[in-house]
Formats: structure tokens, C-alpha cells, sequence
């Protein structure tokens, strides 16, 4: 493991850990006022400690145990994840409440009475989030795009892509998720089907043990499949592992390419931006990989995983862009802080001559819920004409 990799994992887990440190303390205060006995608040700080320890352990069991004790066990954690996320936003808004109530004591005094029905309240009101969040999770929508772009010498008027970015191929999005996926990407027929990165978690080991080969190869567009990597290629220490896996089931992966798509338009694939920080190697500049592409001469279309720096992009020539790595936040109110970071964080942008489509994904990381947003599958009707491009302009 590198330093950068290294580091990655001690920050995570040393946020995770103090996370999980404040809702056992915070609940076995709250149990220790509630009940005589502290016997149910030791309970709760015991309970917290193993939902905690779940995520990484269950990673751990996998190498030693049956498959799907170490799937169960990651499962709960997965979903601990969630709960320690929206406990940890209602102790700290409660928290605040109290601290502002010292000063100013706006709070009724009635409320002291009613905190073993207000914790209740918020459990429930976890679970519910949960339950929602699992069932939103499931239920991609196909989100439909119109564009445009400057013909040029292309040989075609119109084609129909397919862009599915944040598979998260792994222990969560398993064989069922992703024939699903396919089984709708195949009601669409495109032309063309682009996964801009982060298409698999885990190693690819668990993969083809779950017969996914099987599942990719049935995805047949006229122009091919193609996918660039994310930043979880890199994280999980395996990208190499997965290029091979992808390539062998009918996936090209474009690492700082740019193919000539029978004389009808250049594609255009970035590395992850993350590259360097995993393995020690930087990506080729933009400028650099569009050396081999006439911009003049057919479309540019651009895969980059993350929907930064645009302006080099508009720049080098790029007509249209397809991002992902959002995922529009996941969980809600995590949407503003993707709102904050990026100049589009999801759907589309015209920047002069640049056409942006940022797709919030299709499956989940850490906790396999989603809520604000819903799961999706990218479907762009692209026009080649001069008359309607002019107008667009």
C-alpha cells in the first residue's frame, strides 16, 4: 500500500471511528438517563462498537469464511454506515440546540419529560430513511438527454448513446443489480454504450465467481463499448485486475486514448484524475491525448470520470463530455457539498462550444441507499447537423 492509499484509509477510518465514538457516548447517556439500570446503555455502546467494526470486518471474513457470511456482515455495516450518518446529523443539530438553549433557553422545559419518546422518535425516523433509501436504491430511472453537435465530416446524422457511470460492481451491487442494468440498457438499443468509471468496488475475483462475464457479453451496440477508470479502480489497489476483467467481457477501457469511431466521431477517454495519488503516475494532459484526434475533421466526445476543470476541456476542442463520481451526494443533504465543489454536478451544461452530461450514477458506495436522488441510466438521442447546432449556438 502506497503513502497516498495509506493515508486515504487513516483519515477515513479515523473520521468513521469518532463518529462512531460520539453516538455510543451520546446513547449511553441518553440510555443511562432513561433507565435505573445501566445495563441497556453498556448494551448500546456494545452494540455500536460491533455495527462499527462490521464494515471492515466483513472484508476480513471474506478471505477466511463462506461467501456469504462475509456478504452479511458487510451488508450490516453498509448499513450502519447510513444510520451512523443521519444519527450523527441529529445528535449535532441537538447538540447545537442545547448549547444555544444555555443562552437563550427558547426550548420549552416540557421537552426534558418527553426524551425517551423523542429518542424513539429518532430511531424510527432512521429506520424509515433506511427502508426508503433501500427501495430508491433499486429503482433506476432512464434519464433522457437531446444534443446537438457540429457534424462536421461525419458519416451519421444521429445516434442514440447510453451512459452509465458508478456501477460499483462488489459486494453490494451484485449479479441481480447489474442484470438489471443491462437487461434496460438493452431495451434502449443504442448505437454506443460509455461507462465513465467506477465500475467496480472490489476485486474482480468476486466478479466472474458471480458469473457477471456472462451478463457484460450481452451488450452489443453497433459502435461498441467503452469505459474510462474512477477513483474506486485505483482504491482498491486492483485497476489493472479490472482492466483485464473488463476487456476480457467485451469492454474496451480507454486509458489516455482517443479512438477514430468509423468515420463518424473521435472518442476521447481519460485516466482518473486520482491516478497519481495511488499510483505514483500521473494522467496525460488533455492537450496531449487530443494530438491524435482532428478536431476539425469529426465530434469530439470526452470520457473523464470527474466533472472538473472544464475549461481545458472547451479549450482542447471537446464537443461533448460525460461525467459521473457525484452521485449527486448519494445521501441527502450531501447534494450541497457537491453543489459547492463542482461547477455541475449533475445533468447538463452548455459551456460556449462544450455540451456537459454529469449522470449521478447507477449504483451505490458504502451505504446501498440513496436518498434526494434517484439511480440512473443515461440515454442521449445526439444529432450531427449544421442547421440545428447553428441554431443551438
Amino acid at each position: 500500500m502506497n503513502y497516498q492509499l495509506g493515508l486515504f484509509y487513516g483519515v477515513f477510518f479515523l473520521i468513521y471511528g469518532l463518529g462512531n465514538f460520539y453516538i455510543g457516548w451520546r446513547g449511553w447517556q441518553a440510555f443511562s438517563s432513561i433507565f435505573a439500570s445501566n445495563r441497556l446503555a453498556w448494551c448500546w455502546a456494545g452494540g455500536v462498537a460491533l455495527l462499527a467494526l462490521s464494515f471492515p470486518l466483513g472484508r476480513f471474513v471474506s478471505h477466511y469464511a463462506p461467501h456469504y457470511l462475509g456478504k452479511i456482515i458487510i451488508y450490516i455495516g453498509s448499513y450502519w454506515m447510513a444510520a451512523m450518518y443521519y444519527l450523527l446529523l441529529i445528535l449535532i443539530i441537538c447538540d447545537l440546540l442545547r448549547l444555544i438553549n444555555r443562552f437563550t433557553n427558547v426550548l420549552p422545559s416540557s421537552l426534558r419529560g418527553k426524551f425517551p419518546l423523542l429518542t424513539l422518535m429518532v430511531l424510527a425516523l432512521v429506520a424509515i430513511i433506511l427502508i426508503y433509501g433501500t427501495w430508491n436504491s433499486r429503482h433506476p430511472v432512464v434519464r433522457n438527454y437531446e444534443v446537438t453537435l457540429p457534424p462536421k465530416s461525419s458519416s451519421i446524422e444521429s445516434m442514440k448513446v447510453v451512459v452509465v457511470s458508478d456501477v460499483h460492481l462488489g459486494w453490494i451491487v451484485g449479479i441481480d443489480r447489474l442484470q438489471q442494468m443491462t437487461e434496460i440498457i438493452n431495451t434502449l438499443e443504442p448505437d454506443l454504450v460509455l461507462f465513465p468509471g467506477d465500475i467496480v468496488d472490489e476485486g474482480v475475483d468476486l466478479e466472474a465467481e458471480q458469473e457477471m462475464p456472462a451478463v457484460l457479453h450481452s451488450l452489443h451496440p453497433q459502435f461498441g463499448t467503452y469505459a474510462v477508470l474512477g477513483n474506486h479502480e485505483y482504491i482498491s489497489g486492483n485497476a489493472e485486475t479490472t482492466i483485464g476483467f473488463l476487456e476480457q467481457n467485451g469492454i474496451r477501457v480507454l486509458r489516455d486514448q482517443a479512438v477514430e469511431i468509423e468515420n463518424c466521431f473521435y472518442l476521447v477517454g481519460r485516466d482518473d484524475a486520482s491516478r497519481h495519488r495511488f499510483n505514483g503516475s500521473e494522467r496525460l494532459e488533455l492537450p496531449q491525448i487530443m494530438n491524435e484526434v482532428d478536431a476539425s475533421k469529426l465530434p469530439v466526445i470526452l470520457l473523464d470520470h470527474e466533472p472538473f476543470n472544464l475549461g481545458v476541456s472547451e479549450q482542447a476542442g471537446v464537443d461533448l463530455q460525460f461525467s459521473g463520481h457525484t452521485h449527486l451526494g448519494q445521501i441527502f443533504p450531501n447534494n450541497y457539498i457537491t453543489h459547492a465543489i463542482y461547477e455541475q454536478d449533475w445533468g447538463y451544461l452548455r459551456k460556449n462550444t462544450l455540451q456537459l452530461i454529469v449522470s449521478c450514477g447507477y449504483g451505490t458506495w458504502g451505504p446501498p441507499i440513496r436518498v434526494g436522488n434517484r439511480p440512473e441510466i443515461v440515454h442521449v438521442l445526439v444529432h450531427f447537423s449544421p442547421l440545428e447546432y447553428s441554431k443551438n449556438s
